[in-house]
C-alpha cells in the first residue's frame, strides 16, 4: 500500500487560488482535508473572513448543496485575487 503524504499549501495567495481551483473531484474526505489546509493558510494570511467562507463551503458540501459550495469557493478565490 503506498504511503500517503500530507501536502503543505503555500501561503502565497496565487498558489492558494490555484489550489482551491483544483478542488473538483475526489473522495469527500480528501476534499474536506484540502479545505482545511486552505482554511489554515487563510488564517496564516490574517484573513479569517476567508477561512469562515471556506468553513461555509465545507458545510454546504456536507449538506450536498453544491451551488453554495462553489459560490463560497469562488468568493474566496476572487478575494484572494485582490491580495496580489
Amino acid at each position: 500500500m503506498p504511503a500517503t503524504r500530507t501536502e503543505r499549501t503555500s501561503t502565497d495567495p496565487q498558489q492558494l487560488i490555484a489550489f482551491l481551483n483544483a478542488i473538483h473531484v475526489g473522495a469527500l474526505e480528501g476534499i474536506r482535508a484540502k479545505l482545511g489546509q486552505a482554511r489554515q493558510v487563510c488564517l496564516e494570511l490574517a484573513r479569517p473572513e476567508l477561512a469562515d467562507k471556506l468553513s461555509e463551503a465545507e458545510a454546504a458540501l456536507a449538506a450536498g448543496d453544491m451551488k453554495t459550495y462553489r459560490k463560497r469557493i469562488e468568493t474566496v478565490v476572487a478575494r484572494l485575487g485582490h491580495l496580489k
